[in-house]
């Protein structure tokens, strides 16, 4: 979308060569690895900008939060949009059927690479409990690809993302990209942890001329997908393992077949919550590149009680866009998801701080950014949206710039991608304020249950 980056280019072949001619004058210095190459070149949500070679792990625990100026709210819900989540997440706390609270968060390049997704799973998991690690692609449409806790790889696979603006049929999936194989594509899922997922449901496009899929679950097949039909259909087949699996194999059996990612859970009370991140991606994708009718028969079918809207950051490189065209495709996109779940809550999430460098030394906020985040929070007052200001929440204006000066850092060298220390802030600020609100939710649910209680038995005293 926004134009090469020459200087960055060439910022980093520089870098490739000193590193390598360093073994020349220094022979103890070791000629760099092509993983190390990658690791200078493509943006890998694991490693630590400050020292690429090192690859670092942080506890959530240990992160701080920035300060809060006293009235200030970073999750705004005046008209109570977040109440159907809420009352789902009061179900599963008290293990009432339904028992499972389901949560999409679409969103750019960190969604993808599950930065913040990945620990607000983690710590509402922790809390609610964990059903599993939910909706997933069946390979890696990019090399930062990730779900926390689940090991991905595919081959042989022609792999279409919505965020490529390529105009097809609009059918993406629930996670916005699309597979098609023959019989010499396969997948492999590994799931870490103690307990492994035990239902496994494969989402497809049934159609004329179908192949079929084998799913094998550690090694052993739990059934077939026959994806022939008379007509093209947004299609499931749930298929269940005898215990826990570590291991979900899919394999083209026969035939042509086209799929759009496996959902996997546990079957116990909890929280499931999907990660659907594209690179590159922006508001648009949902506004114009998914085919509507196909979008909300996915979403309608996965049955969340909470979606998630968080775009923006690739929007900042178009000024002319935010200033234009921006608020009514955002607003398009709100009807989109509202016709197809209107009894789900919705919120829009914004955009990080994005910095841009003036000369060497100087980095600032892009001047987009915060107008992107003022007509989010306007749309989603006017929509019956909550929202939440990521942007301020991390700390506002020139946030970035002292991201970057923090040892280590908390945010790459491209001034846009969170550092897993930096996601960690911001997913805990995020979590913390949905704490609150569930929270006010639960004593003003109990204030209105003790209420009616006693109206009604003042009724029957009568």
């Amino acid at each position: 979308m926004a134009s090469f980056p020459v200087k960055t280019a060439f910022a980093v072949i520089l870098a490739i060569l000193l590193i390598s001619g360093a073994h020349y004058v220094l022979p103890a210095a070791k000629i760099p690895t092509p993983e190390l190459l990658a690791s200078l070149i493509d943006f890998s949500p694991e490693q630590t900008p400050g020292n690429p070679l090192i690859r670092r792990a942080s506890n959530p625990e240990d992160m701080r939060l920035p300060a809060r100026v006293p009235g200030q709210a970073f999750l705004i819900d005046p008209a109570n949009a977040l109440d159907p989540f809420y009352e789902s997440l009061l179900r599963t706390e008290h293990r009432e059927v339904p028992s499972v609270t389901r949560i999409e968060h679409y969103g750019d390049s960190p969604t993808t690479a599950d930065l913040i997704t990945g620990d607000v799973r983690t710590l509402l998991q922790r809390r609610f409990g964990n059903d599993g690690p939910g909706f997933t692609l069946i390979a890696p449409p990019w090399a930062w690809y990730q779900h926390h806790g689940v090991e991905i790889s595919g081959d042989g696979w022609q792999i279409d993302p919505a965020s490529n603006f390529v105009s097809k049929d609009g059918r993406f999936g629930l996670g916005g990209v699309s597979f098609v194989g023959d019989p010499s594509a396969h997948s492999t899922t590994n799931y870490k942890g103690d307990s492994g997922p035990t239902e496994f449901e494969i989402w497809y496009l049934a159609q004329p001329g179908g192949g079929q899929i084998e799913v094998l679950a550690d090694g052993e097949s739990i059934g077939k997908v026959n994806t022939a039909a008379d007509q093209q259909t947004e299609s499931f087949a749930l298929l269940r393992a005898p215990a826990p699996a570590n291991k979900l194999e899919i394999r083209v059996d026969s035939g042509r077949v086209r799929v759009f990612g496996i959902s996997a859970e546990r079957g116990v009370p909890g929280v499931v919550y999907d990660s659907l991140g594209l690179n590159g991606a922006s508001i648009a994708v949902i506004s114009r590149m998914f085919n509507a009718a196909h979008f909300a028969a996915e979403l309608e079918h996965r049955d969340a009680s909470l979606i998630i809207v968080n775009y923006g950051t690739n929007e900042a490189d178009f000024a002319s866009f935010v200033n234009g065209p921006y608020e009514k495709e955002l607003r398009a996109a709100i009807k989109r998801i509202r016709d197809a779940v209107p009894e789900a809550s919705l919120m829009l999430m914004s955009p990080m701080d994005r910095g841009e460098r003036d000369g060497l030394d100087e980095i600032h906020t892009m001047p987009t950014i915060p107008k992107i985040v003022e007509i989010q929070k306007r749309v989603a007052a006017d929509t019956g949206c909550a929202f939440f200001n990521t942007y301020e929440a991390m700390g506002g204006q020139d946030t970035m710039a002292h991201w970057y000066q923090e040892q280590p850092r908390l945010v790459s060298a491209d001034l846009i991608h969170p550092t897993p220390a930096g996601g960690h802030i911001v997913a805990n600020a995020f979590v913390k304020e949905l704490m609150l609100g569930y929270n006010r939710f639960k004593l003003r649910h109990l204030t209105e249950t003790k209420h009616n209680d006693r109206a009604e038995q003042g009724t029957l005293k009568e």
